[in-house]
């Protein structure tokens, strides 16, 4: 197929926008969402230290590459990158972050949970089964990332999700009657490093295309603990309704940023955990789990 823009030979068809597009108009779409989404948002302003959480996967390391190519000449931002070993043996391999950082030109801050927490993923699959593994990875990988972005004075911290993940993220919160979370209105919380998500209107095909452009060696597997994830039920059900019925998923990704922003609900105001000092509203999840760990 040829591009629906130059006539030049298509890379991608976008179901979505019925448009195809070669190589040059694909990036120069895709980046200009991303661009977007940060005026948008607010989401870079002079004078910010900005970490990405790179884990050597697709998205995140195609958010380093854009975000690299978007500030790497400005002299009022910085960049940098921040990797975690979670401890999933046969998964997480550090050194491929490196090499993606090394390659951009980044500084990397590396980390891991048995440095930070004393224990891994897979130790807390040997104790607890790997029915909620994702669960407790994912609040002590977020905990982690928080105290090494406050650590070294960043500002921001920028996240690799995806229109994908995004509309998951809402339909997840729909599915579990989970009004507190998607009436939960974005404002800062003290103590927590803010978030920023350039790629929240970028499908993830796209994400993938757009690392495979411009990024070597990422990983490109899922981790072997994954399928337990509700997300995992999530995203077949999504892909497929999404297949027949273009631009769903950002109608989702709409409904939770308008449901966010009604004020339904006021930010609940969190407090420093008297154990780990990091902020929590009501009990700290992440010391709770530790402490499950501890009991066995």
């Amino acid at each position: 197929m040829l591009c629906s823009k130059c006539r030049r030979r298509a890379i991608i068809y976008q179901r979505y926008s019925g448009l195809h597009l070669c190589k040059a108009h694909f990036i120069a779409d895709f980046e200009a969402k991303a661009k977007r989404a940060i005026r948008t948002h607010h989401w870079i302003v002079p004078g910010d230290r900005i970490a990405v959480a790179l884990s050597g996967g697709k998205d995140s390391s195609a958010l380093l590459f854009f975000l690299k190519k978007l500030i790497g000449i400005r002299r009022d931002v910085t960049l940098s990158a921040i990797t975690i070993d979670e401890g999933i043996q046969r998964y997480r391999d550090s050194r491929v972050a490196a090499h993606i950082a090394e390659s951009i030109g980044i500084e990397l801050v590396t980390a891991s949970f048995k440095e930070m927490l004393g224990v891994t993923v897979d130790e807390v699959v040997q104790a607890k089964g790997d029915r909620l593994s994702c669960s407790y990875c994912g609040v002590l990988r977020r905990q982690c990332l928080n105290r090494i972005a406050k650590d070294h004075g960043f500002t921001k911290l920028a996240l690799g999700f995806n229109l994908d993940d995004e509309a998951q993220s809402v339909l997840m919160n729909v599915l579990r009657g989970d009004a507190d979370r998607l009436l939960r209105p974005a404002d800062p919380v003290a103590g927590l490093v803010p978030r920023i998500r350039p790629f929240l209107d970028i499908p993830e095909r796209e994400v993938a295309l757009y690392a495979f452009l411009h990024v070597e060696g990422f990983e490109i597997g899922r981790c072997p603990y994954s399928h337990n994830a509700l997300r995992a039920d999530v995203r077949v059900l999504l892909n497929d309704y999404d297949w027949r019925h273009p631009s769903t998923k950002y109608a989702l990704v709409n409904l939770g940023e308008r449901l966010a922003s009604c004020g339904g609900l006021s930010q609940t105001r969190a407090s420093p955990c008297p154990t780990c000092g990091e902020p929590s509203i009501g009990e700290c999840r992440s010391c709770r789990m530790l402490q499950e760990m501890l009991n066995g």
